[in-house]
Formats: structure tokens, sequence, C-alpha cells
């Protein structure tokens, strides 16, 4: 199974894809590992500051010195040059916050997956056309649930993930799911400002795995 049908697979199941990003090397890592030791297996780091590439580079070597099975992606990638420098340090999957073909054609060339934001139906066709099987409604907060619902019957071959603004909350979660995504993606509401500055690793790894059981639940 190739890299990118195995993802296409394994954040579905998942059901959350945890996305931050930490100017300080050392916290980046150990947040890592800290969704790693909560069960999680695939994570989303933002290309967000100066020293994006660098702590990239770092949480990759960890990744493939002790974290089996995790894949690790970049996201806030707004064009191909800057896919491919990440691509170039090891970037297992490529996520955008809007809809670019020139980070299209970059992943494609390295058969790696490419997920892009959208927020219309325009471009959710677009995304279509150019081949991507995922899609990210952003900012979901804005958009809500009742979008989701209202497209998805024109999408039967995508999936969906919704990122900004969804909430570690049993009825926030279920109203995404119900509405028919197959994820959410979770950023400030899970690995929050007070976790990364106070180094709450713990705490993060009780709300991930609160998280993952809310999900769990809703399935059964």
């Amino acid at each position: 199974m190739s890299k990118k049908a195995e993802l296409l697979k394994l954040i579905p199941e998942q059901g959350i894809l945890p996305l931050y990003f930490n100017k300080d090397e050392e916290t980046s890592v150990e947040l890592l590992r800290s969704l790693y030791s909560a069960g999680i297996r695939a994570v989303e780091y933002t290309n967000r500051g100066e020293a994006a590439l660098n702590n990239f580079k770092a949480m990759r070597k960890v990744v493939d010195s002790e974290l089996e099975g995790m894949y690790l992606g970049i996201g806030t990638i707004k064009d191909g040059k800057m896919a491919q420098t990440f691509i170039d340090a090891g970037a297992d999957y490529i996520i955008c916050p809007g809809l670019v073909e020139s980070v299209a054609e970059v992943a494609d060339k390295h058969d790696l997956l490419w997920v892009p934001g959208c927020m219309t139906p325009s471009e959710i066709i677009k995304a279509e056309t150019l081949g991507a099987k995922m899609v990210k409604l952003f900012p979901g907060n804005i958009l809500g649930p009742g979008f989701m619902s209202a497209i998805k019957e024109l999408f039967p071959n995508l999936l969906f993930m919704p990122t900004g603004g969804v909430e570690l909350d049993k009825a926030n979660i279920e109203g995404w799911f119900k509405s028919g995504v197959c994820a959410v993606g979770m950023g400030s509401k899970l690995v929050s400002k007070d976790v990364m500055e106070n180094k709450k690793y713990a705490e993060l790894i009780g709300s991930t795995k609160e998280a993952l059981e809310i999900i769990k639940s809703l399935r059964n």
C-alpha cells in the first residue's frame, strides 16, 4: 500500500488530526511524543514561523528513531516551492490553507497525499478535478456542520475534514461526524497555548485520549 493510501485509511480511522506549531524545537518534539503516547499516529506540524523547517527536521529524526508508525505532515503550505522544501525534509503529507495548484503538482510528483483547504463548492469541485481525495473545510467554525450536510451528497468520492474552531466537546464533535466528515482537525482547542507555554504534556495526553474516546463512542 502506498503512503498516500495508508494515510487515506489512517486519518479517518484516527478520526482526529492534531495540528500545532511552537517556535521552540524541544517543545515541538515533546508535544509530538505526547501525542504519540496518547495513541496518535498522524500529526500536522504547521509552517507558521521561521523555526518551522528546523523544528520539523528535528521532529522527523525523532519519528524515525523512536515513534514507529507515526506519519508527520506539514501544514500551512502555500506554494509548490515550500511544499518541495518540506518534502525534502521528510514530510509524509501536505496540507494547505487554500487550494494551491503548484502544491498539488509537487505532491503528485512524489505520490504524496495533499489536502487543500476549501470554503466553497466551486473550490471543492476544482480540488476534486485536480485529484484531491481529502478536503480540509476551512475555517470549520465559520462553515459549520450544516454546510457539510448540505454539500456531502454532491461529493460522494471525497473525504472531508473540518479544521479551525473544532471544540474538544462531545456535542461539537458529534455534530461534525453526523454531518459526514471523516475526521476533525484540532489545533489550539487541543494543543493549547497553556499546554505549550507551561509544558503540560500529561494534560495533553489526557485531553487527546479524551478526544479519541469521544470519537470512538460516536462510532459504536
